[in-house]
């Protein structure tokens, strides 16, 4: 029994030991990994804006380009130069969230810049509406977009679906669009 009674003690003491380093790990990086997801976020705006940035005067390149406004729990950038209004979208996918920034050129309409920031889709079916060449697709399509399936011409506002990822293709859709009309409808309100 001794020998249990130590094995015991062993497992508790390596469990402690483990909890603490994890969560001291946790407290280490937790500014970090802030900065990143920031960091993440102005370069999608600023890639929106066509704006050159590294990584070492992010901060400064947004902050002397970029405004940012919130209206109603709602948040906006606009780039003063070019117009282009940029949000945060999100809404659910098939397996989760789909998270990103989309950018609309001076008129509120036409699609400047898609970046997908976060997504759970499968890989290589769905987690295809993350890939730039997909993203792409949208530049200079307009608002309410259409994603639709096997088009042999694409409307103005027409993109082509995701093969094999149909219900990915409609979340995206919906996302995109009902997004799109509860920011446009606060920013339009709040520009008179």
């Amino acid at each position: 029994m001794n020998k249990h009674v130590q094995m015991l003690v062993f497992v508790l003491f390596l469990g402690f030991f483990t909890s603490i380093l994890l969560v001291g790990m946790g407290a280490l990086t937790e500014e970090r990994i802030a900065q990143n997801e920031a960091a993440l976020l102005q370069s999608a705006i600023l890639d929106g804006f066509d704006e050159e940035y590294t990584f070492g005067n992010i901060n400064d390149v947004f902050n002397d380009t970029v405004t940012v406004y919130e209206y109603e729990g709602y948040t906006f950038y606009r780039d003063d130069a070019s117009g282009r209004v940029s949000f945060r979208f999100e809404g659910g996918g098939v397996w989760g969230p789909i998270i990103g920034i989309i950018t609309l050129e001076s008129d509120l309409e036409t699609i400047a810049e898609i970046t997908i920031l976060a997504q759970e889709e499968t890989p290589g079916l769905g987690g295809v509406v993350a890939e730039r060449d997909y993203l792409d697709t949208f530049v200079g399509k307009t608002m309410e977009i259409d994603i639709v399936k096997g088009a042999v011409t694409l409307n103005a506002n027409q993109v082509d679906s995701i093969t094999g990822a149909t219900r990915t293709s409609d979340a995206f859709e919906g996302i995109l669009n009902t997004d799109y009309e509860d920011h446009i409808t606060v920013w339009l309100a709040n520009q008179e």
